[in-house]
C-alpha cells in the first residue's frame, strides 16, 4: 500500500469510497450520494486551497483509502484550525489503511501552519474515536443528537489535537 497525493484520476475511486459510505454508514451525515462533477469541484477547490487529498493505492492502483482536510468553519478566526476527514474502503477497513493515512495528513496540516485539527465523528463510530485517540486527539465535545440518519438521531463527538 503506497500514500501519494491523490489526482483527478482516483476520483472514481474516491467517489466509490464516499458513495458506500452515504449508503451504509453514519461517518458521513449526507442522505444522497453524489457523482464524479461534486468530486471534480471538491478535490479542486481542496487542492487550490493547499490543502491536500491524500490517497492509499494498492499495487494495482487501486484506491483503498483517502483522507484530507477543509476549514473547520468558515469565518477568518477559525483559519488556523482545520477539520479532517479519513475514509476507507469497506471491504479494506481494519487493516491499518486510516492510520498510514493519518500520519502525513497531520504532517501536511502542521507544515501548513495550523494550530488545530479537529474531527466531528459518530459517537457510535467506535473505530474513528480510537484511531483518533492513537494519534494524540481528545474528545473535547459530545453533542447529542445533532443529526439524524437511517431514521435515528445521532450523537456528535468532537476531538481535537494542537498542533506544531
Amino acid at each position: 500500500m503506497v500514500v501519494r497525493p491523490a489526482t483527478e484520476a482516483d476520483l472514481p475511486g474516491i467517489l466509490a469510497i464516499y458513495n458506500e459510505a452515504v449508503a451504509n454508514t453514519t461517518a458521513i451525515w449526507n442522505e444522497t450520494p453524489t457523482d464524479i462533477e461534486n468530486r471534480r469541484v471538491w478535490i479542486r477547490e481542496r487542492l487550490a486551497r493547499g490543502f491536500p487529498v491524500l490517497v492509499a493505492v494498492d499495487k494495482d492502483g487501486a484506491v483503498a483509502g483517502y483522507s484530507t482536510f477543509g476549514d473547520f468553519r468558515p469565518h477568518e478566526g477559525y483559519r488556523f484550525t482545520v477539520e479532517n476527514s479519513v475514509y476507507v474502503r469497506s471491504d479494506r477497513r481494519g487493516r491499518g489503511i486510516a492510520s498510514m493515512l493519518m500520519a502525513p495528513l497531520i504532517e501536511a496540516a502542521t507544515s501548513l501552519g495550523m494550530h488545530a485539527m479537529v474531527a466531528g465523528i459518530e459517537a457510535g463510530n467506535l473505530a474513528s474515536i480510537r484511531l483518533h485517540e492513537r494519534f494524540g486527539f481528545r474528545e473535547v465535545a459530545r453533542m447529542p443528537q445533532v443529526g439524524r440518519k437511517f431514521d435515528r438521531w445521532l450523537d456528535l463527538v468532537l476531538m481535537q489535537k494542537m498542533l506544531g
